[in-house]
């Protein structure tokens, strides 16, 4: 579950399955250019170092647990999730493809809302 950390227990947030969240990710992974099975913490050797994405904090984090991402990574990472959400990389069918936008649309709002309230996206 990814979720601003305001204390608003029943508040807004994102939540999948391990599973679910890996595949979410290497979709994302997949729409900046990369695999992301071939990074170190995913079995691959690849350095995060070696990557260029905004979206390196969502991506190189633990499924659960970690610190949070600061408002700041949100803000950084904002841009770029929203493009994917007007432009979803194709190739996928079509109904994975809806599930996965739906997901991160609402991801997206659940960044607003820490940029809103000035708080860190927690993992849980």
């Amino acid at each position: 579950m990814l979720y601003p950390n305001d204390g608003d227990v029943p508040g807004l947030d994102v939540s999948w399955s391990y599973s679910g969240f890996h595949m979410f990710r290497q979709w994302l992974a997949e729409a900046e250019g990369f695999v992301l099975t071939e990074m170190h913490g995913y079995g691959g050797d690849r350095p995060w170092t070696g990557v260029s994405t905004t979206l390196t904090p969502l991506l190189h984090h633990p499924d659960d647990g970690g610190p949070d991402l600061t408002p700041a990574q949100c803000a950084a990472m904002l841009p770029r999730l929203e493009e994917i959400a007007r432009r979803p990389p194709a190739g996928d069918d079509p109904d994975v493809l809806g599930g996965r936008v739906e997901d991160l649309r609402r991801l997206i709002a659940v960044l607003r809302r820490c940029l809103d309230e000035d708080v860190g996206l927690g993992f849980g």
